[in-house]
């Protein structure tokens, strides 16, 4: 069974950092895209970040040059580094890994959410 464990929430004052980790485990052929969501009380969940195989890259534009996620494709690992935290970004992050079973195709699995508050 394939399992993503998230790690690396909690509360920070606004302007500090937090640095999310993502480690998928169990039977991988490969991972396309990894990413990270949230959703907020009252709010669809959304995108706040993903990187591909290759490297490439998106931001959501509310944490454009605030956040970097990275990964590392030996360990199954993605990371969200969060910094300048304000108290818009307290959320439940989600980790995601879009994990290819034939060519192309792949199935979405979900981490089970690490709740980020930011508050003073």
């Amino acid at each position: 069974q394939v399992q993503l464990v998230e790690s690396g929430g909690g509360l920070v004052q606004p302007g500090g950092s937090l640095r999310l980790s993502c480690a998928v485990s169990g039977s991988i052929s490969s991972i396309h895209a990894m990413g990270w969501y949230r959703q907020a009380p009252g709010k669809e969940r959304e995108l706040v970040a993903e990187v591909t195989t290759g490297g490439s890259t998106n931001y959501a534009d509310s944490v454009q040059g605030r956040f970097t996620i990275s990964r590392d494709n030996a360990k199954n690992t993605v990371y969200l580094q969060m910094n300048s935290l304000k108290p818009e970004d307290t959320a439940v992050y989600y980790c995601k890994a879009d994990i290819g079973y034939s060519g192309s195709y792949y199935n979405r699995y979900w981490g089970q959410g690490t709740q980020v508050t930011v508050s003073s």
